[in-house]
């Protein structure tokens, strides 16, 4: 079993899937579409990816403000989230994603990867930063759970 995670952009979908042991988050790829609302290709390769990955979960990231409301892009998320979860049937987490992108431009600058180039991979890194919280919280609430029954 697999978690995927994903960075909704108004032109693109990043994509990453955890390792089969839910510890770590790998960038898988950065589905494109030229219009936004055009989303019936980018739901069938998000498909594929769940076939396989023998995905059972996804994370999706939300688009908070820096004051923790929620705009235009939250209502967007949220609408593809229902769309995913019609579509895929599995359970759509919503994940605040708030700094995730800065996080992935800051790695990739650290890893010196040239600032023209960074635009191509900087969506699925933003999705394994997105799935890595996500993962990491999960195995924190887990380890809390453990340390409760003894």
């Amino acid at each position: 079993m697999r978690i995927m995670g994903l960075d909704l952009g108004s032109k693109t979908v990043g994509v990453a899937v955890s390792d089969p042991l839910l510890l770590t988050a790998q960038p898988v790829e950065i589905i494109r579409r030229k219009e936004e609302n055009k989303l019936r290709q980018t739901l069938a390769r998000i498909e594929e990816l769940i076939q396989e990955n023998d995905v059972q979960e996804i994370v999706l990231g939300l688009p908070k403000n820096m004051n923790a409301t929620e705009g235009i892009r939250a209502e967007l998320s949220y609408e593809f989230k229902e769309k995913l979860e019609r579509r895929t049937g599995l359970p759509v987490v919503m994940w605040d994603e708030r700094l995730t992108t800065v996080a992935a431009d800051k790695a990739m600058m650290e890893a010196g990867i040239r600032r023209e180039n960074r635009k191509e991979y900087v969506d699925k890194i933003a999705a394994a930063f997105i799935l890595q919280g996500y993962l990491d919280r999960r195995k924190n609430e887990n380890e809390q759970i453990g340390e409760d029954h003894f």
